[in-house]
């Protein structure tokens, strides 16, 4: 059985799913993919992980960089793995390219930027996993299931806090 949990957040409504131990996912409400890798079945439920997330993201949004992170259980091929896998170990307040995260899969250059992209879409923990940070080769804002304008928030927050955020 998977749960799920609800978070208002400066951006919006989250959604959040566990397995009853770990974090499966963690959607903007209405974002592109939502729910993507939660069972059918599930139910609405406090857990301790839903707490400690809570925790991490209340943290995340005043602009301090999170101490600590809940446990994950993503969901997913073992390529989307790989790539999620980098994305943990971008820092926070950087970006990398979508070619850098190829380059570091297939050091020939073979591996194609579009199979990187759409692993970094299917990412099913927004934010925590921070697909936010993967930027086009020309520097520009691409693919961000959640929506450009936040990943753009996203970023600008992690650069300064959410006072200097500009909205539009």
């Amino acid at each position: 059985m998977d749960y799920i949990y609800r978070y208002e957040s400066p951006l919006g409504g989250i959604t959040m799913a566990s397995d009853g131990e770990a974090l499966i996912g963690l959607w903007f409400d209405g974002q592109k993919l939502f729910g993507e890798s939660l069972n059918k079945e599930h139910m609405e439920k406090e857990l301790p992980v839903f707490r400690e997330t809570i925790r991490w993201l209340d943290d995340y949004f005043r602009g301090q960089i999170p101490s600590f992170f809940p446990k994950l259980a993503l969901r997913g091929s073992p390529f989307r793995q790989r790539v999620w896998q980098i994305l943990r170990t971008i820092p926070y307040g950087q970006t990398v390219t979508y070619k850098q995260i190829a380059q570091k899969i297939d050091e020939t250059g073979r591996m194609s930027c579009q199979a990187i992209g759409n692993a970094v879409g299917h990412n099913p923990v927004s934010i925590i996993v921070p697909c936010h940070r993967v930027i086009g080769s020309d520097g520009s804002l691409t693919g961000y299931a959640g929506g450009l304008d936040r990943k753009k928030i996203l970023l600008e927050l992690e650069k300064g806090g959410m006072d200097d955020v500009q909205r539009s």
